[in-house]
């Protein structure tokens, strides 16, 4: 069945004898659903957001646009001392006053896991890589994880990894 009310688009209202899967993940099971599921409706709600994925998704996006305002820094002359790339990240947050990416801090992780078992592996990084190219990079990669990076892919990497949140700096700079 279908209303109006002026000035919103008809909405379908369900039932609460109706068991109708909705969007394919979404079961309707009582009265109580589908009268919270009209009303999400009504509100221009997708029915996504109701699900625990949808929230997710919804949280990722706002991360990325969040991570998309931060500039990244031009001015940068400083030589940071470090011997692993997590401690080269940490210093540069700390420098800058600024997070990094959710990407870019796992790559760093996965960068120190990929020296385990090399001949290098005991030397400080900064001895192995000049300090400056170093950081460089990491603001080459930051920037593209910022401006390039789909929210629908950090969501899903965020739904595979229960613990994401530990890669997401709780520095948060004035815009």
């Amino acid at each position: 069945m279908k209303r109006t009310m002026p000035g919103i688009e008809p909405i379908d209202v369900i039932s609460s004898d109706e068991s109708s899967s909705l969007d394919g993940d979404t079961k309707i099971n009582d009265g109580a659903d589908a009268q919270q599921l009209s009303l999400d409706s009504t509100l221009g709600q997708p029915i996504k957001e109701m699900t625990f994925e949808g929230g997710v998704i919804r949280r990722a996006e706002m991360y990325q646009e969040y991570m998309r305002q931060l500039p990244i820094p031009a001015c940068r002359g400083s030589l940071i001392p470090f011997s692993s790339w997590v401690g080269l990240g940490q210093s540069i947050k700390q420098l800058y006053g600024q997070p990094l990416h959710y990407l870019t801090n796992v790559l760093l992780r996965q960068w120190d896991h990929l020296r385990m078992g090399g001949e290098d592996e005991q030397k400080p990084l900064d001895i192995v890589i000049h300090p400056s190219k170093a950081e460089a990079t990491i603001w080459l990669v930051e920037e593209v994880h910022r401006r390039t990076s789909s929210p629908h892919h950090v969501a899903k990497l965020w739904l595979l990894d229960p613990m994401y949140r530990r890669f997401i700096d709780s520095i948060f700079p004035q815009l």
